[in-house]
C-alpha cells in the first residue's frame, strides 16, 4: 500500500474528531447493531482476507495450513463481534453483560466468574468440549458487588469523546481488526487504525469488512512506517494510544527515541507521550511441566501442543512457548523432550516473513551448543525449528530476559527434590527470571485434580504465577483465540515498566476489575484439535465453523464433527 499523506492523516483525525461526540452518545443497542453489521462485513471479505493473509506467508490458502490464518483471522474476528454484540444486548436489557457461569469464591481467594464455554453459543460446549475458562478478580471484588466492577463505560457519566490512534500489528491478522473493535464498539472512542507494514495488505479488506464503520466516520484507516506512526502518536487530535507490538517500540513511543533521551527522561518522570497509552508487549512465554506420572498418550499431546505453539504462524506470535520449563529429577523428561523433538521434525519449515528474523535467530542460537535443529537459514528463505535444551539464566540469558520472536525456542531444567519444591522454583523462575507477564502454560499430572492436597497444590501455584493469563494443559493461546476472556498483560503495568502491557483487550463481559484468566482443559483431547500442527482437515472445518457463527443452525454441527474425525 501507499503510505499516508501527513496532510491526509490530518485531515482523516479531523473527520474523526467530528464524529467522536456522536459514537460516545451511542447506547449500548446501537453498538450492538453496529457490531452485528461488521460481523455480516466480515463475513462478505472472508475469501479475499484468507488469500491474501496467506499469500503474504507463503502458504497456500487451499492446504491445511491455510486453517492458522482462518482460524486467527476473520473466524477469531467473526467470534469476538457474535460475543460482544450480545453482550452489548445485555447491557441494554439488563445495564450490564450476564457471564455464562456463576460467580463464585475460589479457593485463593478471588471471585471466580466463569466466561467460557459462551452461554450465547450453545455450540460452544460440543466445539470446544473439555475446554473451560474463568476470569479471577481482582482482591476486594464479591459476588455481592460485583455489578460495580462490569461494564464502567456505561456507567460513567463523565467521560468525553475521544479518539483512539490503533497501531496495529503485523503478525496475527485479527489483532489489529480487534484491538479497534474492542477501542471502538466498547469503549466508545473514535478510531485512526495504522496499519503494520508487515500486513498492509489487509487494510482495504478492512476498510470494505467495517464499512459500516467508515461510513459513519467512526474509523479511517492510514498506511505507512515509524514517521506515520510517530506523528499520529503526536497529533493534538489524539487522545489515546494503542499498541501491540514490541517493548522497545512502546518506550520509543513514551520515552524517546534515543537510550539517553529515554533514560533522562525517566529519571526526570517526563514522558514524550502526554496521552494516555494501552498495550500489549509479548512475553518470553513458558510452558511448564510439573512433575508426575504421565501416560504415553498424555506424554504425546502434550508434547504435540508443545511443538504446535512453537510452530504456530511460523513462531511469529508474542505467546510461542519460547521456555520449556522441567524438573530435572523427573523421570519421563527425556522421553518428553524427545516427543517435541519429534513432533517439531514433522513439520515442515516455514517462511520466515517477518522482518529481522533471520538476523534474531542468528542472534538467539549463537554460543548454545544443546540444540535440536540446523544452525543456519535454509537456502530457500525458511529457519529451521529450534530447541535449545538444559538452557540457564546465568549461561543463557538472553533466552529469559528478551522474547525471541523467531523459531528458536530453550528448554530449562529445575533442580528439585519435591513437587512443592519444583512448584516453588518454576513459580520463582516464571515470575523473576523470565521476561514479561502476558502469559504462561503448565501441564499438570492428572492425579493432580483428584485430590484435596493437589487442587489446593494447583490453586496456589495459579494464584503465584504473575501473568494475565494461565494455561492447563493447552496452549494460551487458545484464551485470545476464543474471543471470551481479557487479554493482556498482568495488572501493575506502569509507563516506565510496562512488562507485557497496560489493560485489557477483548473482555467482552467487560470486567472491569479482572486480574486473570485461568484457561484449563484435559491432558489429551479426541478428536484432534484443529489448532494441532498437521490437521488434515483443518481448514475445511474452521470455514465451516465460521459458517456456524454467522449463520447458527445446530444441524451444521454434524458435518462438522465428521470432516473434524478425519484431521
Amino acid at each position: 500500500m501507499s503510505v499516508t499523506e501527513l496532510s491526509d492523516v490530518d485531515l482523516q483525525l479531523a473527520e474523526l474528531r467530528e464524529a467522536a461526540p456522536r459514537l460516545h452518545r451511542l447506547g449500548a443497542a446501537e453498538r450492538a447493531e453496529l457490531a452485528e453489521a461488521c460481523l455480516l462485513g466480515v463475513d462478505r471479505v472472508v475469501a479475499p482476507w484468507i488469500e491474501a493473509a496467506c499469500r503474504a506467508k507463503g502458504v497456500d490458502p487451499g492446504s491445511p495450513l491455510a486453517a492458522e490464518e482462518i482460524m486467527s483471522g476473520p473466524m477469531a474476528t467473526i467470534r469476538f463481534l457474535r460475543l460482544l454484540a450480545d453482550s452489548l444486548q445485555m447491557v441494554a436489557r439488563h445495564g450490564r453483560p450476564l457471564p455464562p457461569g456463576e460467580p463464585y469464591m475460589g479457593l485463593a481467594g478471588r471471585l471466580v466468574v466463569p466466561v467460557f464455554p459462551s452461554r450465547s453459543l450453545l455450540y460452544d460446549p460440543l466445539l470446544f468440549f473439555g475446554l473451560h475458562a474463568s476470569v479471577w478478580m481482582r482482591e476486594g471484588v464479591t459476588a455481592d458487588n460485583l455489578a460495580e466492577h462490569v461494564a464502567g463505560e456505561f456507567r460513567d457519566p463523565n467521560r468525553d469523546p475521544s479518539v483512539c490512534l490503533v497501531l496495529g500489528a503485523g503478525n496475527v491478522s485479527s489483532i489489529a481488526a480487534t484491538d479497534m473493535l474492542t477501542k471502538l464498539l466498547q469503549e466508545g472512542r473514535a478510531v485512526l487504525l495504522k496499519m503494520n507494514p508487515v500486513n498492509d495488505h489487509l487494510g482495504p479488506i478492512f476498510e470494505q469488512a467495517f464499512d459500516v464503520l467508515v461510513r459513519e466516520g467512526f474509523l479511517r484507516v492510514v498506511y505507512g512506517g515509524a514517521e506515520v506512526g510517530a506523528y499520529a502518536t503526536g497529533h493534538e487530535s489524539v487522545d489515546n494510544v494503542h499498541i501491540t507490538g514490541g517493548g522497545m517500540t512502546h518506550d520509543t513511543i513514551v520515552w524517546g527515541d534515543t537510550t539517553e533521551e529515554r533514560s533522562q527522561r525517566q529519571t526526570a518522570g517526563e514522558p514524550l507521550l502526554s496521552k494516555s497509552i494501552t498495550s500489549e508487549l509479548g512475553n518470553v512465554t513458558p510452558w511448564i511441566v510439573l512433575p508426575g506420572r504421565y501416560t504415553d498418550r498424555q506424554l504425546r499431546f502434550q508434547a504435540a501442543s508443545v511443538a504446535s505453539s512453537i510452530v504456530n504462524n511460523a513462531s511469529f506470535n508474542c505467546v510461542a512457548t519460547k521456555m520449556i520449563v522441567t524438573s530435572r529429577q523427573w523421570p519421563q523428561r527425556g522421553q518428553f523432550l524427545d516427543l517435541v523433538r519429534q513432533a517439531l521434525a514433522r513439520v515442515p519449515p516455514r517462511q520466515a516473513y517477518y522482518p529481522g528474523a533471520h538476523d534474531r535467530f542468528a542472534r538467539f542460537i549463537s554460543g548454545v551448543s544443546s540444540h535440536s535443529g540446523d544452525n543456519t537459514a535454509y537456502d530457500d528463505g525458511t529457519l529451521p525449528w529450534t530447541l535449545l535444551t538444559d538452557t540457564n539464566p546465568t549461561d543463557h540469558p538472553l533466552l529469559f530476559e528478551e522474547e525471541s520472536f523467531v523459531c528458536v525456542t530453550g528448554e530449562t531444567a529445575l533442580d528439585a527434590p519435591s513437587d512443592e519444591a519444583f512448584i516453588d522454583e518454576a513459580t520463582r523462575l516464571a515470575n523473576e527470571r523470565l521476561w514479561g507477564t502476558l502469559a504462561a502454560s503448565i501441564t499438570v499430572p492428572g492425579d493432580y485434580r483428584r485430590t484435596p492436597s493437589g487442587e489446593a497444590r494447583l490453586q496456589r501455584l495459579l494464584a503465584a504465577l504473575n501473568y494475565g493469563t494461565v494455561a492447563i494443559n493447552h496452549w494460551s493461546a487458545l484464551s485470545f483465540a476464543i474471543m471470551s476472556c481479557p487479554w493482556g498483560g498482568a495488572p501493575g503495568g506502569t509507563l516506565s515498566d510496562p512488562q507485557s502491557g497496560i489493560g485489557w483487550v477483548h473482555n467482552v463481559y467487560m470486567l472491569d476489575a479482572a486480574e486473570k484468566t485461568i484457561f484449563s482443559g484435559p491432558l489429551v483431547v479426541w478428536p484432534k484439535p484443529l489448532w494441532l500442527a498437521g490437521h488434515r482437515t483443518a481448514h475445511r472445518v474452521a470455514r465451516q465453523v465460521i459458517d456456524l457463527y454467522v449463520r447458527p443452525a445446530w444441524w451444521k454441527l454434524l458435518p462438522i464433527s465428521l470432516l473434524a474425525l478425519r484431521g
